[in-house]
């Protein structure tokens, strides 16, 4: 009980803030490119009780910190985007779908930082849950940037496929949309997606590392 504990405090932060910062850079993409469906229903904010879902942000990441998931996964409310009003819709999909990957990104190394500050200030009350802060924001983060770019509708990667394919084969390829979530479950809980997924994830740690000196 103690180890969930001690795992909801230093996982909490760094996974709520990977899952809403996440879509809201979406919407604030969208908006910069002419949609403003997001900031006209107030999530184009850093506020995370705007886009927080339960089971996705809250339940299913305790869960799995309970049964010492090796990964740890997660959603928020998806930021809703009219890809119809964007100035260039299919080209402009691209930088909307971008957006939530980069976040995630940035704010790796925004953890690594802090993890790197830990590791300078050893004699601090504050350098072990600074370390520990660190990691998991690397790693969730990381996560949650490899998952979304998967090339799988609706995932980020997928739309991103959409905007790069010629126009006949990305609407067939768009047709994957709604079974996408469900395709995505099953290789996660056949464990083919752990297998998948895993190397890259390695190596965006590795690359985070690098980037920031450690």
């Amino acid at each position: 009980m103690d180890s969930i504990i001690q795992g909801i405090a230093i996982y909490a932060l760094p996974l709520i803030f990977a899952i809403t910062l996440h879509e809201a850079a979406h919407g604030y993409v969208a908006k910069h490119y002419g949609d403003l469906t997001a900031y006209a229903q107030g999530r184009v904010t850093l506020n995370p009780l705007r886009h927080i879902d339960p089971i996705g942000t809250v339940i299913l990441p305790l869960l799995l910190l309970a049964v010492s998931s090796p990964y740890l996964f997660g959603w928020a409310k998806p930021v809703p985007v009219n890809f119809g009003n964007l100035r260039h819709p299919k080209r402009d999909m691209l930088w909307v779908a971008a957006a939530g990957p980069g976040a995630n990104l940035f704010m790796a190394l925004l953890w690594a930082l802090v993890f790197k500050l830990g590791l300078a200030m050893p004699e601090s009350d504050y350098a072990e849950p600074m370390i520990l802060m660190g990691k998991a924001g690397i790693f969730v983060n990381a996560i949650l940037l490899v998952i979304n770019l998967l090339p799988l509708p609706p995932l980020d990667g997928g739309r991103i496929a959409v905007s790069l394919l010629p126009h006949r084969i990305a609407y067939r390829f768009s047709q994957i949309e709604p079974y996408g979530f469900m395709i995505l479950l099953i290789l996660m809980f056949t464990g083919v997606l752990v297998k998948v997924i895993g190397p890259f994830i390695m190596i965006t740690i590795s690359i985070v590392a690098w980037f920031v000196g450690l």
